[in-house]
């Protein structure tokens, strides 16, 4: 793009071309000179902290609609890799001149787009300072300036094996993960239509997902023909795991506690065949009314959207022992998110993941109530904190004799049988899977001499009206979606996916 200049003429080298009275006419300003006040403002807005990070930069591009497809793609990746490294390019920094936004915007342009981009447009002092620091050896730093932690977190996982590796790969910037959808799309064909235009040979088949695909880069998926039709949804292989340790069956009741934005209700009901109910909870509205879309675009008719005041609304309390599966995707510190979200190791502290940690018992309480004697649930996070996740289990355990823990490993066996882990969690890092950091641990409520006797005579779980129970106290626009509902069956013996992959 062409940088225009307004006001005195810039005395730094790459100024606006011009021409000086009675001289020769200025050469042409390098891109590099406003990359770097682009990158430089954008970080200003973003370091307040005064939201999420993808909201902040997506505010600062709407504000300036100037900027083409490449070039915000430019700042974007500087601005996300200073906030990978945001601790250790403030230490190297402080050798510096000037403005500390700038230095960061030149350290992150640096690692981007290469040294030798950056350079011409640099003031003789700050070309010195970047080759001085370029030039520092990463093994010199002391450990949490080197991996870019704060040391709240450093500390909490110093006890995971090889923790200097699991730091530097959330580090790293994520792939893009997409998933077909099982009622809609073949893997192998939605690969061969990628290879041949959207993602050229970007495109390769996720290792343990048999629904994943992931693509280097980031191509315009959300204007192909296979993503406005609901083939395909961007979800992380970890996700999509999560998906399978549930593991419905046609026909059952199945509740998704904490839905959000319902990449994983989406995938659960393709595994259900589009067949018996599918609660997606929330406590958003928007959230919620964001599925709305991606949920009509899947061809599911089996899903009920339910926003709830909070874990121990009358509508989940209805659901009672009723359930035969629940997923419980609790609300979290996202640390195994930091290739995506890396502000969120800036944002949250040891006070607010001591908050959340008192959030996931309580709805992991709550929804334990909902799973009938025989039946499954499952806890996750996408944290890598043992605090938000071991030892919720093991609280949860000593809290609810009635419930048992069951191998991950196992359930995934038949399903995702590249990936081994030790058991009795599914634990993912991406150093080791090339996943987003997922955790989850399967419980299965034990049965007592009754419900022994109503398991064996299959004996229907009756449940609420589902039109009555999502349009209790909600608005018209977040409802039971048209069409009919199958009715339960007891549990039927299909296989996830059964002939739909």
């Amino acid at each position: 793009m062409t940088f225009r200049r307004s006001g005195p003429a810039p005395s730094r080298p790459g100024q606006a071309a011009g021409r000086r009275p009675g001289g020769p006419a200025r050469p042409p300003a390098h891109p590099a000179v406003g990359r770097i006040e682009q990158v430089r403002a954008a970080l200003g807005d973003i370091l307040q902290w005064s939201g999420p990070a993808d909201q902040v930069l997506s505010r600062w591009f709407k504000s300036h609609p100037k900027l083409g497809g490449r070039d915000r793609a430019a700042v974007a990746e500087a601005v996300y890799d200073v906030l990978r490294h945001l601790r250790r390019y403030r230490h190297v920094a402080e050798g510096g001149r000037g403005a500390a936004t700038r230095r960061l915007a030149i350290l992150g342009l640096a690692a981007t787009q290469g040294e030798a981009a950056v350079l011409p447009a640099l003031e003789a002092d700050e070309a010195d300072w970047l080759r001085r620091v370029s030039a520092i050896a990463p093994g010199s730093l002391p450990r949490e300036i080197r991996l870019s932690v704060p040391d709240w977190l450093s500390e909490a996982l110093a006890i995971e094996p090889d923790s200097d590796s699991l730091l530097a790969g959330l580090n790293q910037a994520a792939p893009l993960d997409i998933r077909i959808n099982p009622l809609k799309a073949e893997r192998e064909a939605i690969l061969a239509e990628l290879r041949a235009g959207v993602a050229s040979s970007m495109a390769e088949p996720t290792p343990y997902s048999p629904f994943g695909i992931r693509l280097q880069g980031r191509p315009a998926l959300t204007r192909w023909a296979r993503f406005e039709d609901g083939s395909i949804e961007v979800q992380d292989e970890g996700s999509q795991l999560l998906a399978l340790l549930v593991a419905p069956r046609r026909g059952e009741m199945v509740i998704d506690f904490c839905a959000g934005a319902g990449g994983k209700t989406l995938l659960l009901g393709a595994l259900m065949r589009s067949t018996g109910r599918l609660y997606a909870f929330d406590v958003s509205h928007a959230r919620l009314a964001r599925f709305k879309p991606r949920l009509a675009r899947s061809g599911l008719s089996n899903v009920v959207p339910v926003v709830i005041a909070n874990e121990n609304d009358a509508r989940v309390k209805r659901l009672a022992r009723k359930a035969h599966r629940v997923l419980v995707d609790a609300p979290c510190s996202g640390t195994g998110t930091l290739r995506r979200n890396p502000d969120l190791k800036w944002r949250q502290s040891p006070e607010s993941v001591s908050d959340l940690c008192a959030l996931q018992r309580s709805i992991l309480a709550a929804a334990a109530r909902c799973v009938a004697p025989g039946g499954r649930l499952v806890y996750a996070t996408c944290s890598i904190l043992r605090v938000e996740n071991e030892s919720q289990v093991e609280a949860f355990l000593a809290a609810h004799p009635d419930f048992e823990l069951l191998s991950a490993p196992d359930i995934l066996a038949e399903r995702a049988g590249a990936l081994e882990l030790p058991g009795p969690y599914l634990k993912l890092r991406p150093d080791l899977h090339a996943t987003d950091g997922f955790f989850a641990a399967v419980f299965q409520r034990r049965l007592g001499p009754v419900a022994d006797e109503a398991a064996a005579a299959a004996v229907e779980l009756q449940e609420p009206d589902a039109a009555e129970l999502a349009a209790e106290g909600e608005d018209e626009d977040v409802a039971a979606p048209p069409g009919p509902m199958a009715p339960l069956s007891g549990l039927d013996q299909n296989e996830p996916g059964d002939g739909g992959r």
